[in-house]
């Protein structure tokens, strides 16, 4: 009898320990978010990974009303992929701002039938035009980049009070150019890193644009996640999965 009892005990404990477990591990995700939220309001880098069986990529992100020269150079030496800005979908409605793809569509250039898009990890890529500042020259170097990037975000600050938001993005920028826009759909539409960081701009209260990169190891490749968090670790920058943004979206939109 005895030693039942203490099987028992033993099982009680072995739950009660699980559940405790379960729910720091919960507590320390939420911190992380708060964290992460923080980080961004003082224009400080973090990392975002999609989640596994999607892209399994890991971005680095920061607000684009931050972003400098230096932030740029930062990005693109520790990052190497495409140096991009979101805008959700309601402001590039605004300024009748279209997906790539759908400007492929209604182009009528037979090329583009073939060249439509079907990406394997979502339904279509967020990939818009791509703009420079009026007042760069090549648009490339990190200074005119940050400069696009920058006006970029306090264009969109600015959009609710324009007359004419599309007449005034064309007075500010032209296309083509060398910064990719990406237009988010909402996390309820799709669960990407534009989606991610853009809800995550609006959490933290910032104009509803981040600048983002992927990033890329030294064999060319896109970073592991365990390594990206090592590499994260190292930097001193937070970490973030997208099912910690996607918990913590559904309690502050809900």
């Amino acid at each position: 009898m005895k030693w039942e009892l203490n099987k028992s005990f033993l099982k009680f404990n072995s739950i009660l320990s699980n559940k405790r477990h379960l729910f720091n591990k919960r507590v320390d995700r939420e911190g992380v978010i708060e964290n992460a939220i923080e980080a961004l309001k003082k224009g400080e880098f973090i990392f975002i990974y999609d989640g596994d069986g999607r892209e399994e990529e890991t971005d680095i992100v920061v607000a684009s009303q931050f972003i400098t020269p230096e932030k740029i150079k930062f990005m693109r030496k520790e990052g190497g992929g495409l140096i991009c800005a979101t805008i959700p979908h309601e402001y590039a409605e605004k300024i009748g701002l279209p997906y790539l793809h759908d400007i492929f569509n209604r182009s009528g250039y037979e090329i583009f039938k073939y060249l439509t898009p079907k990406v394997r990890y979502d339904a279509h890529p967020s990939f818009s035009v791509t703009i420079n500042h009026r007042d760069n020259y090549t648009g490339i170097p990190d200074n005119e980049r940050a400069k696009t990037i920058k006006e970029f975000a306090k264009f969109i600050a600015e959009v609710e009070s324009m007359d004419s938001p599309m007449i005034e993005f064309g007075r500010r920028f032209i296309s083509p150019g060398h910064v990719h826009l990406l237009i988010s759909s909402g996390l309820d539409r799709r669960r990407g890193h534009t989606e991610l960081s853009t809800a995550l701009m609006v959490m933290a209260g910032l104009i509803p644009s981040a600048t983002i990169v992927e990033i890329l190891g030294e064999d060319g490749r896109s970073m592991g996640k365990n390594d990206a968090r090592k590499f994260a670790r190292r930097k001193g920058i937070i970490f973030l999965e997208g099912s910690d943004i996607l918990d913590a979206w559904s309690k502050w939109y809900g």
